[in-house]
């Protein structure tokens, strides 16, 4: 091959793969969610909080404020309440969600759809499950991105 060619070849390939860059570094960020969360200090009213105690996912860091926007309802046997996920330091990076627990199983789900800052396009979905005492555990999927 003609040398000119090749450094034509060369520059071609180089060209395009620069523009196929923007397409990769925007892949959402998607895995596995682990959460565990202490209750101790939730007694079932508005405005009271668990407090995340161990994360996979460095968007909740361990500190995170998981805070219920409604009270448990008698006959205290489900818990059905929008969540706000508050993490420790500074900006506005809350994510917005929904659980439903049933105290009879110990057992539900909670779903997270958007927030604000870090949380804009973040989405999850995850088991809820009772681990002993005052710890609970989320498991299941997130994304940041449309992923969609």
């Amino acid at each position: 091959m003609h040398p000119k060619r090749t450094l034509l070849a060369v520059a071609t390939a180089i060209l395009t793969l620069a523009a196929m860059a923007p397409a990769v570094s925007a892949t959402p960020r998607s895995g596995e969610f682990h959460i565990i969360k202490e209750c101790s200090g939730y007694q079932g009213l508005a405005g009271q909080f668990c407090t995340i105690t161990s994360s996979n996912v460095p968007a909740i860091p361990v500190g995170t404020k998981v805070i219920y926007l409604s009270a448990l309802a008698a006959p205290y046997t489900v818990l059905d309440t929008n969540i706000v996920l508050d993490p420790p330091g500074p900006g506005n990076n809350k994510a917005f969600g929904h659980v439903v627990l049933d105290f009879g199983t110990d057992t539900g789900l909670v779903t997270i759809s958007g927030g604000t800052g870090v949380f804009t396009s973040f989405q999850a979905t995850a088991d809820v499950s009772h681990l002993g005492g005052f710890d609970w555990a989320w498991e299941g999927g997130y994304v940041f991105g449309s992923g969609r």
